[in-house]
């Protein structure tokens, strides 16, 4: 399922971005948004920005957002590192 959000032009008009910007930053700030209320992970998150992990984690960090790290994640982490 997809769905399309409607921004009325006169709202659109006071956006201080480029237009040919304002589409691919405002659906990124929603993705950056979603993700640090916990409504969708960073996998989905990043997908929706069209973002790379590490370009992602980047975005996060410009917006003082904390980034959601789990146990498993630290484990994965950890591993890896072992492993070099």
């Amino acid at each position: 399922m997809s769905i399309s959000i409607e921004i009325p032009d006169d709202i659109m008009e006071t956006v201080k971005l480029p237009p040919d910007r304002a589409k691919r930053e405002l659906t990124r700030e929603m993705a950056f948004s979603l993700y640090q209320r916990r409504l969708l992970s960073m996998g989905n998150s990043r997908k929706l920005a069209g973002l790379d992990k590490w370009a992602f984690i980047e975005g996060l960090a410009e917006r003082g957002i904390e980034r959601h790290y789990f146990e498993q994640e630290l484990q994965e982490d950890i591993r890896y590192g072992s492993d070099k």
